[in-house]
């Protein structure tokens, strides 16, 4: 059996906050959905190679990299 990391995708991501978190705990984050610009900066300086997806709204799940954890911070 092949050791892999886990992988992460995040909904609502704000600033990236689960990514982090995951990154902390060996989990790779893969993408995110958020729509405020700052956090998605913050993100993308922190984690550069996390896609982002923009308006959870317009998501189609078959169109994500599938991943084996899914966070979200809703409500906002």
């Amino acid at each position: 059996m092949e050791n892999r990391n886990l992988t992460l995708g995040s909904l609502f991501d704000g600033s990236g906050g689960f990514p982090l978190g995951g990154v902390l705990a060996g989990i790779t984050p893969v993408w995110s959905s958020e729509i405020e610009p700052f956090p998605i900066l913050v993100t993308h300086r922190r984690m550069p190679s996390v896609k982002h997806y923009g308006d959870v709204s317009a998501l189609n799940g078959a169109d994500l990299e599938p991943v084996d954890i899914i966070t979200f911070g809703s409500p906002c």
